[in-house]
């Protein structure tokens, strides 16, 4: 499925700032909602020149429907002596399905300082995809089985995976191992698209773990909302990052989640903010 993520991500030119993508339905109804975002942060990156993306804002407004192609319409919004600000609209069915700014800004010296990463053990010490089903979900509800067992182009490492089928411990906060399953390269603009498309994974899931709910419950509506993500430093998706996810706030159907994104030598690479709708539904 990596092979399929990269297929993805390399959009068709249709136009001057027009550009077409594809699905691979990972077994959902809709759209990945990362998916878009990646898509949308590659058909920006395709008119910028030399200037590396710092910041994207994105909102869901549709469902994606994972059978139609995607239309991403880009906005040269602005080319300043340092930022690029960018604007994209993704289309499909004739209809706005999300919408996104992004900002690219060159390589300059500045102040450096960041928060520390937490000790966890390391990814090594922790089960591998088909050891997480085998050794830990005996007895986990079947649409938890089904998700940590499916097969997916990011690999995801738990440091604890016991609050996403147990309600007598809940918790805002998690951390998770992330890292693409094949080789990225050196590319900085792949690598920020498909960190685009992973940040998507695991986050909302932290609103829910604070009531010991999960995706998987059929009392709750639960969907992806907004999306921010700030790239800090440069970063390698084929190594592993770790994802320290927390929930400060859940109220009016909505929960808000932040996360932090390390690399393996403790460097913080990237933060995300996003708030999803979690809303209570009848039966």
């Amino acid at each position: 499925m990596i092979d399929d993520l990269l297929s993805i991500l390399n959009l068709e030119p249709l136009e001057h700032n027009l550009f077409r993508g594809r699905s691979f339905d990972p077994g959902w109804q809709r759209v990945f909602g990362g998916q878009v975002i990646g898509q949308a942060l590659v058909a920006a990156s395709r008119t910028v020149t030399d200037r590396p993306v710092h910041s994207l804002h994105g909102y869901f407004l549709r469902a994606g429907d994972p059978a139609a192609p995607i239309v991403y319409e880009v906005e040269r919004v602005r080319d300043g002596g340092s930022f690029s600000t960018r604007r994209v609209v993704a289309i499909q069915h004739g209809q706005t399905i999300f919408i996104m700014s992004a900002s690219f800004h060159i390589r300059e010296a500045g102040l450096d300082h960041q928060i520390a990463m937490p000790d966890v053990p390391a990814p090594e010490e922790l089960p591998v995809d088909g050891e997480i089903g085998a050794a830990l979900l005996d007895g986990a509800p079947p649409g938890v089985r089904r998700y940590w067992e499916r097969l997916r182009p990011i690999e995801l490492r738990p440091v604890d995976l016991k609050g996403y089928f147990r309600r007598d411990e809940p918790r805002s906060h998690q951390a998770i191992w992330i890292r693409a399953k094949t080789t990225i390269g050196d590319d900085p603009v792949l690598n920020s698209c498909v960190l685009a498309y992973a940040s998507d994974l695991t986050l909302l899931d932290t609103t829910l773990l604070a009531h010991g709910r999960s995706a998987f419950d059929a009392g709750l509506q639960v969907a992806s909302l907004d999306h921010a993500l700030w790239f800090h430093r440069p970063l390698r998706m084929d190594d592993w990052l770790l994802y320290v996810e927390d929930s400060p706030s859940a109220f009016g159907a909505r929960g808000f989640n932040r996360g932090s994104l390390f690399d393996r030598r403790g460097v913080l690479v990237a933060s995300v903010a996003q708030e999803g709708l979690v809303r209570p539904v009848s039966r």
